[in-house]
């Protein structure tokens, strides 16, 4: 495999990890949501902290209910840009060194 090829199944596997990670802290602040969480832990403040910049858009276009669906829409694009993406660097990789 080429240098470049190798870069990008790299970059890939990273993009996948994030992706794969703010998939968890996404339904893991769901779930803490549903037993009035402490604000002041420090865990709810983390997830709120790193969640709340990726759920704020859905929010945004988002009629206001009782229930609040953003985190399933940001679950739904982060399960399409991880099969996206994925097929990106695969041809990346097949195209420079595979």
């Amino acid at each position: 495999m080429g240098i470049l090829g190798d870069f990008f199944a790299a970059l890939g596997f990273l993009v996948q990890t994030v992706l794969s990670m703010l998939y968890i802290l996404i339904i893991a602040r769901a779930l803490v949501s549903w037993v009035s969480p402490d604000p002041y832990n420090p865990i709810v403040q983390f997830l709120y902290r790193t969640t709340e910049p990726l759920l704020a858009p859905f929010r945004r276009f988002l009629p206001r209910t009782a229930i609040d669906i953003s985190p399933i829409l940001a679950i739904l694009t982060i399960m399409f840009l991880q099969i996206f993406l994925e097929r990106i660097f695969a041809r990346l990789v097949i195209f420079f060194g595979g």
